[in-house]
């Protein structure tokens, strides 16, 4: 990929490596836009996020690896920050970085996407948890906090997809990211969970870009090992639904390359 905007950093507790790895894998894989967006701090779920207090070191760290490694590639600083009403910090919010990912892990204080929890399933009705869901990501969407969309329809991670046509499902909250102005994320996670595929699905990415919702890329790494992985496949997923731009970001202000 020659964009790659979201991957961690050890401070997440649940990633290894350090961020002068990461870059020199993306390098490795001819990467030249490099983006880290570890996991805010949040009133919740500590065990999965960096502290308040680490965010310093989190900045430094990047603004480190951008410094070493200028000359080969752009290393850009952002956030990954859980949507979850009441427990967003406000002190993120008003942290300076290139951009801030807006993502879904949570169903009220499920944390839907983790294996510790994937019990949550049992019993339930999984249309209603996929409408539950998309609003969820409308609420998002509509807050207006955020730059891109993370990994839109994660929820299908363990396979437990809907029988509504999620086009049906995801049509009020695709509607609110365009108004919004967002950027949606092709994540390559979901070829290395059980799901086998992107994020967000092919028919989903048929609607964002009848949408002309912009996009951009992530692998989502959370060891160098992962860093790239699976990104020649969604740049030609792009291509052909007919993207030839994808979005980059510094200061928080959007451009727009060719890839």
């Amino acid at each position: 990929m020659l964009v790659d905007l979201h991957n961690h950093t050890s401070l997440c507790r649940h990633a290894t490596g350090t961020p002068m790895q990461y870059v020199e894998e993306a390098i490795k894989n001819g990467c030249k836009y490099y983006g880290f967006s570890d996991h805010a701090p949040m009133k919740f779920d500590p065990k999965y996020r960096m502290s308040l207090d680490q965010m310093e070191t989190y900045e430094a760290w990047i603004k480190e690896a951008k410094e070493a490694y200028k000359d080969e590639i752009r290393v850009f600083l952002g956030y990954e920050i859980d949507y979850l009403d009441g427990y967003i910090e406000d002190a993120v919010l008003k942290r300076e970085c290139d951009y801030t990912i807006g993502s879904v892990h949570f169903l009220g204080k499920w944390g839907f996407d983790n294996p510790e929890f994937i019990g949550g399933y049992k019993n339930q009705d999984i249309d209603l948890l996929w409408e539950q869901y998309f609003e969820a990501i409308r609420a998002m969407a509509k807050s207006a906090l955020f730059d891109i969309v993370g990994h839109l329809d994660l929820l299908k991670i363990f396979k437990f997809l809907p029988k509504t046509d999620v086009r049906i499902l995801a049509k009020d909250a695709l509607k609110a990211i365009k108004k919004s102005n967002m950027v949606v994320e092709i994540n390559t996670a979901g070829f290395r969970k059980p799901i086998g595929e992107q994020y967000p699905s092919l028919s989903l990415l048929e609607e964002i870009a009848s949408y002309d919702i912009p996009i951009t890329f992530g692998s989502d790494a959370h060891s160098p090992q992962q860093v790239g992985f699976g990104g020649d496949r969604a740049v030609e997923l792009a291509k052909s639904l007919g993207y030839r731009k994808c979005a980059i970001f510094s200061n928080r202000e959007r451009d727009m390359i060719n890839f």
